[in-house]
């Protein structure tokens, strides 16, 4: 909880928050808040206004890089690895299979950079399919040239989001967006990751399952851990170790990196917990968007609670208690869900 900003001294500066997590996540569901303004609010408070955020985005202090936002000085931290897409050595097949995609629409990808050059920022539909050999999938991604091969030409550093234009991303050369600074080499610049991830989430997993945007383990970073009654091999933040901790009541975003994986919850909180909104509404336990609730150290259940902007309210549906509630806890979470709906312009 320390570690992820959660203890009773909130911070108070905005880029201190962004670059002590790492990232902030972006997803298009707000039925509550869009879940990189509710991970802002959660430690900065009522205080946090998410003009700050477009402002940081806007001047790129903050860069969008593969649905994360992400303090612009580390995208040194990303440059080299960019340049040696789909990567070094030994390949999976299915980076081979995508790398070969992009060699074959070549002339396409070089027209988005042309154009790009000399109109500026474009919107993907601004972007013409000049594909020769059409994305291919069973998924919904079939058939979306364009945007298929503008995600490949950000992992490959030559692109990258420069602002919005309504919930449309508008595309630049990412010289033109990126700091100019010197890319880290690539084999630093993952101990370097490695560490940062590890400072922001206090323990983490050594190893763990493939995740290329934003993974959860931390390699050789910390030192080694043990957890009672837990498996694995895990690795702790030295500095985080001694320390004296003063928690309070957060409701935290579905997306929030102390909950994100949901295996790592359960093993170091028994707190179980699934993001429902995919899920037929007679099967849901919790709720359509439900926001975990924490008390001092303990994840203590969920609200179920909706921004209703046209009636003006805060709705909250309910309040699932995983542990049963003292007084004082549920005076600290009503005070929170009543910051919540101030912070939101609702009753």
């Amino acid at each position: 909880m320390r570690a992820q900003l959660l203890d009773s001294t909130r911070p108070t500066d905005l880029m201190t928050v962004i670059r002590h997590l790492t990232m902030l996540q972006l997803d298009p569901i707000s039925a509550v808040a869009p879940s990189a303004d509710l991970v802002l609010w959660g430690r900065l408070g009522s205080a946090y206004s998410p003009s700050e955020l477009r402002t940081a985005l806007d001047e790129h202090r903050v860069i969008e890089l593969r649905a994360m936002l992400r303090p612009a000085d580390d995208m040194a931290l990303y440059r080299a690895e960019m340049a040696q897409w789909p990567g070094v050595g030994e390949i999976r097949e299915y980076k081979h299979t995508q790398a070969m995609w992009v060699a074959d629409n070549d002339a396409c990808r070089r027209d988005i950079l042309d154009r790009l050059r000399s109109e500026g920022p474009l919107s993907s539909r601004d972007l013409p399919d000049t594909c020769v050999r059409p994305w291919a999938s069973t998924g919904w991604n079939n058939d979306k040239n364009v945007t298929m091969l503008l995600g490949f030409m950000v992992q490959r550093g030559e692109i990258t989001v420069a602002g919005r234009k309504g919930r449309d991303r508008l595309w630049d050369l990412a010289d033109r967006v990126y700091p100019n600074t010197p890319p880290v080499a690539a084999a630093e610049a993952e101990r370097t990751r490695n560490a940062r991830r590890l400072a922001a989430l206090g323990i983490a997993r050594a190893r763990g399952p493939e995740c290329p945007v934003e993974p959860a383990d931390v390699g050789e970073a910390g030192e080694p851990a043990v957890i009672d009654g837990v498996r694995g091999e895990w690795r702790v933040d030295p500095a985080q170790l001694g320390q004296p901790f003063k928690g309070r009541a957060a409701l935290l975003s579905p997306f929030d990196r102390l909950i994100h994986e949901r295996t790592r919850t359960l093993d170091l909180f028994g707190f179980d917990y699934a993001l429902e909104m995919y899920k037929p509404a007679s099967k849901r336990k919790w709720g359509y968007y439900a926001l975990p609730i924490l008390y001092g150290d303990q994840l203590v259940g969920k609200l179920d609670a909706t921004a209703d902007r046209k009636t003006g309210v805060l709705r909250v549906d309910a309040l699932h208690q995983d542990v049963s509630f003292t007084k004082t806890m549920t005076s600290a979470v009503d005070r929170e869900i009543a910051d919540l709906a101030k912070w939101l312009n609702l009753e």
